[in-house]
């Protein structure tokens, strides 16, 4: 199971933080990278429900 960030994402930095691969990168709003080691450590960080399944 892979992770995207949709639209909703304020880019507020909490789950790149909580990402153990460094797999989440800053832009316009966050995107999740090919290093993702689809853990979903970063799901439940998101204020705005954000992350889900791809």
């Amino acid at each position: 199971m892979a992770y995207v960030i949709t639209d909703e994402c304020l880019a507020c930095g909490s789950c790149a933080s909580e990402c153990p691969a460094s797999a989440i990168k800053e832009g316009d709003i966050y995107v999740i990278t090919e290093e993702c080691l689809e853990c979903g450590a970063c799901v439940d960080t998101c204020p705005t429900g954000a992350i889900v399944e791809k």
